[in-house]
């Protein structure tokens, strides 16, 4: 079990998770709670919070949540539809585990539409978006130093959607956050084995690439960056740790 988590007998999740608790403020109190509700619960997925194979009841979701049971089972309904979670029976749902056959193509897809997205991004780079990428960069910097797992994969995710929603492909970014949906919980299990230090960071060559006006070296900085992530978790796979 991940540190500083607890499974209640209830079937939820004890505990903090910053990523979701962060987005409540006055601003996210205007959003409307079923929004508020799916974002929450993607985010406890998104970064390993619900552990892959590990059941949760929905009574225990609604109480991790703060929220009622309707815009619970309608994040749940819009979730299961995304291949995040998989309904188990008896009110319980899980998130499903990775499998070789799925890591492949997951594997592929996201190597095929991160880097277009860079690169499509690569041409529309502003010194505000390099300004703002630095620092993110900053911040998953000093997470690795730290070996803070859960700021890394909190902060490099902010980094790579910051890339890619410069790039104003609409369809492409939808497919990519649906695939960071089914890979974020399997690089959690990887990254609270090995630790901060061990994960992929090819951001300062981004940014080198996007100083230089450089889209296709932002591009191949990106593909790097994601093929030596999907090797710690594909390696993990084989070792059967996830």
């Amino acid at each position: 079990m991940q540190r500083g988590l607890a499974r209640r007998a209830s079937g939820g999740i004890s505990g903090p998770f910053s990523a979701s608790s962060d987005r409540m403020t006055d601003d996210a109190r205007k959003i409307p709670t079923h929004e508020v509700t799916y974002t929450r619960l993607r985010d406890m997925i998104l970064f390993g919070i619900l552990e892959p194979g590990q059941p949760v009841t929905i009574q225990g979701l609604t109480a991790d949540l703060d929220a009622g049971m309707t815009p619970v089972r309608e994040a749940i309904r819009r979730l299961t539809a995304e291949g995040a979670l998989l309904p188990q029976g008896n009110r319980r749902v899980t998130v499903p585990r990775l499998t070789p056959s799925i890591l492949d193509q997951v594997a592929f897809a996201r190597l095929t539409i991160e880097p277009r997205l860079a690169e499509l991004a690569g041409a529309a780079v502003t010194p505000d978006l390099i300004a703002r990428l630095e620092a993110i960069d900053a911040r998953v910097d000093a997470a690795i130093a730290a070996d803070a797992v859960p700021a890394y994969l909190e902060s490099n995710h902010a980094f790579h959607f910051a890339l890619y929603e410069a790039s104003g492909a609409a369809v492409l970014l939808d497919m990519a956050r649906s695939l960071w949906l089914r890979f974020g919980p399997s690089l959690r299990v990887v990254s609270a084995r090995n630790g901060a230090a061990a994960l992929p960071d090819a951001h300062k060559e981004a940014l080198a690439a996007m100083r230089a006006g450089d889209a296709a070296a932002l591009a191949r900085a990106m593909e790097r960056d994601i093929a030596q992530g999907v090797d710690q978790v594909r390696a993990a796979l084989a070792r059967g740790e996830i």
